[in-house]
């Protein structure tokens, strides 16, 4: 290759890289605001450096002239999203991060949502296992992450899955319920620490509409502290639909409320009652205000063509929930919503970050819908990033 071809081939990828940013700048909408979030607080919510691999995926697409590709991807990382602390370091560290990104975001007078993700035996040990040794070490971990918010505002995910995948649900539990309570006393902890802070809002895990009825999540939210916390989330790394993420939300913040003032949660409509028959009931039992309701926010990473319907009979564990195919981005973050109970819609999961190595039920280690293997759970998944792209409703780019 001559000088002059080298010369122009850079000026070639220059220009395309140019286009794709170009692109991107006119398509990527300033994000809602919502004043009186936080008294004093941020309205725009902040965007965290994107995933390495995402940028090289960018890199790549550009060098081969997919620009609108390029675009699309970079959008995606363009867009706000939550900044995950997992534990593995010690409380010095831990410090240290959170306040690196409590700070960034101030400086851009932005507000960070922050994904908690540390709770003894999180995941029932299975796709994101891990987390803090035992209680002790939990509460010496949450301590580090108040003292790296300190007096700056942040929305708090605590430990997606905590509430809704017990260990009494997956058989880690003793005849005396022994780690239950410890998760329960683990959650409350951490919302007492959390939520006195200045400008600080803690959401706890409520699951998602196609998982616990809301007779069964409610007792689990009151067990978890909700009463001192803000609220509670929904859809957190699935696939729900916005409708359907909003009709489960007005009956589970209605439930807390009829609890709060005396009655069962056994009593309450969930999702699975007819509709009508559910509001007539909500206007017969419950009258408080949906200002004075616990609120919620919802993840919308990904949910923008619903929760995906496995073949019948083709496998013996579909995991619908884990890589499905063809979805798409959802609605962009917003702490404008329309809706009195919800805060704010988040990208909470990083779209285009695997699940986890998809089987399925079969012997593997291929992804049986896809026909090769998954990346491993939090990896960069650039195939998946493009269906997202692709699939994204509203569309990210024109």
């Amino acid at each position: 290759m001559t000088a002059r071809v080298r010369a122009r081939t850079r000026t070639l990828t220059v220009a395309a890289a140019t286009a794709a940013l170009t692109a991107v700048t006119a398509v990527v909408p300033a994000h809602a605001t919502a004043p009186g979030h936080h008294a004093s607080a941020p309205t725009t919510l902040f965007t965290p450096p994107a995933n390495q691999d995402a940028n090289k995926q960018i890199l790549d697409l550009v060098k081969h002239w997919q620009l609108k590709d390029a675009a699309g991807v970079l959008a995606m990382t363009l867009t706000p999203q939550a900044v995950w602390f997992d534990g593995g370091t010690a409380p010095d560290a831990t410090r240290a991060a959170v306040d690196k990104t409590v700070t960034a975001a101030a400086l851009r007078h932005q507000l960070p949502v922050l994904a908690l993700y540390n709770i003894p035996g999180r995941d029932c040990a299975q796709y994101s296992a891990g987390g803090a040794a035992d209680t002790a070490e939990y509460q010496a971990w949450i301590d580090a992450v108040k003292a790296g918010i300190g007096n700056r505002p942040a929305d708090i995910v605590l430990e997606p899955d905590s509430l809704a995948l017990l260990p009494s649900d997956c058989g880690m539990d003793d005849a005396q319920g022994t780690r239950t309570a410890a998760r329960y006393a683990e959650i409350h902890y951490a919302v007492d620490a959390l939520e006195p802070l200045a400008g600080t809002k803690v959401y706890i895990d409520a699951g998602h509409s196609g998982w616990h009825s809301v007779n069964d999540i409610v007792p689990r939210l009151v067990a978890g502290g909700v009463d001192d916390a803000t609220g509670y989330y929904l859809n957190i790394s699935n696939y729900r639909a916005d409708s359907e993420i909003a009709w489960y939300g007005t009956l589970v913040s209605s439930c807390l409320a009829y609890v709060s003032a005396g009655g069962d949660a056994a009593a309450c409509p969930n999702q699975w009652w007819a509709v009508n028959d559910a509001k007539a009931w909500l206007a017969a039992n419950v009258h408080t205000a949906p200002a004075a309701m616990k609120h919620y926010v919802a993840d919308t990473s990904r949910n923008g063509q619903g929760p995906w319907t496995p073949p019948a009979g083709v496998y013996s564990d579909a995991q619908d929930w884990c890589n499905p195919p063809g979805r798409g981005l959802g609605a962009r973050p917003t702490l404008r919503t329309g809706d009195p109970l919800e805060d704010a819609k988040l990208w909470v999961k990083i779209p285009g970050e695997s699940d986890g190595q998809c089987t399925r039920g079969t012997a593997g280690p291929d992804d049986p819908e896809r026909g090769y293997q998954d990346p491993a759970a939090g990896k960069w998944f650039p195939q998946q990033a493009l269906e997202l792209v692709h699939n994204a409703d509203p569309a990210l780019l024109p």
